[in-house]
Formats: C-alpha cells, sequence, structure tokens
C-alpha cells in the first residue's frame, strides 16, 4: 500500500470513527418503548395510592370506578343512578387517554347484590353501541362507601405507527 493510500485510508477510518460516537453514545441512553407504562391522571395526582388508568401498550387498564360525583360522594338513587356516573367517570378517564367507550374491550363488575345486576344492566347496555359490548364478568363483593356498584374495564387504542 503506497503512503497516499494509507493516509486516504487513516482519514477515512478516523470520520468513520468520528461518525459513530454520537450513535454509541445514543445507544447507551435510555429508550422509552411502548411498553413502558403511562399513568392517567385526569385530574391531577391522585389522593390514594393507585392511578386512575394506565397505559402499557395499546391497552389501557381503567382502575376500580365507583358512582361518584366530583367532590367525592357517592350519586344518590342506588344501583342506577351509580352505574350511570361510574360510567360517566370511566368515560371520562379514557377521555383523557384519548379514546371512547367503543375501544372498550373488557369490564369487570363489582355488584354489592347480584339481584340488582338486571337494573345495571339496563344503564351499561346504553353506553355500547351496534351490540358490540366488552367481555365481562360480573362478581358480589362488599364494596367502599356502601357503593351498590363498582367497574373496572381495559380499553384497546390504536396501535401507534
Amino acid at each position: 500500500m503506497t503512503a497516499p493510500l494509507r493516509a486516504t485510508v487513516r482519514r477515512a477510518l478516523s470520520l468513520a470513527l468520528l461518525a459513530a460516537v454520537p450513535f454509541a453514545s445514543a445507544c447507551r441512553a435510555p429508550v422509552r418503548t411502548t411498553l413502558d407504562p403511562q399513568f392517567i391522571q385526569p385530574d391531577g395526582p391522585p389522593a390514594n395510592p393507585f392511578s386512575p388508568a394506565v397505559r402499557v401498550g395499546n391497552i389501557i387498564f381503567v382502575s376500580g370506578t365507583l358512582g361518584t360525583k366530583p367532590d367525592g360522594t357517592l350519586v344518590p338513587g342506588g344501583i342506577q343512578p351509580e352505574t350511570r356516573q361510574l360510567l360517566e367517570n370511566i368515560k371520562g378517564t379514557l377521555a383523557a387517554a384519548g379514546v371512547g367507550m367503543d375501544r372498550v374491550v373488557k369490564c369487570t363488575v363489582f355488584l354489592a347484590d347480584l339481584k340488582e345486576w338486571p337494573a345495571m344492566n339496563e344503564i351499561y347496555r346504553s353506553y355500547f353501541s351496534n351490540g358490540k359490548y366488552p367481555a365481562r364478568a360480573a362478581v358480589q363483593a362488599t364494596l367502599l362507601f356502601g357503593a351498590r356498584v363498582e367497574m373496572e374495564c381495559a380499553a384497546a387504542t390504536l396501535p401507534s405507527r
């Protein structure tokens, strides 16, 4: 190899190494993936140790929700007003995450008395259109604050591109 060729090769290698340094540094930086949890707090930091919703990938998990008004008290009137209010609360939480009720794929309903299931269902069905209801389970449970119903759900978002 001639001296001018060696100098050219040396310069090319030096330039290649200089160009690679920023990429090597970027590789050590933390990388955020779509699987990193995103904590959704539409009303600011929560007062209790849980988030209203968490997005992981294309799924949003909504915490158990009661039929409470913004001041934290249960709406009066029993199962149907509580169901309506809790679904409005879930709808608001999902809206803060950029999705609607049409993206809900799974719900778990906790009822203080399973005999109230038909009355809860009457309100529940009005929040989903065209007979496209989420998968669902319902169980009887003792609920906080004397509530008649609590619901948690999961919603699927559109894949990011």
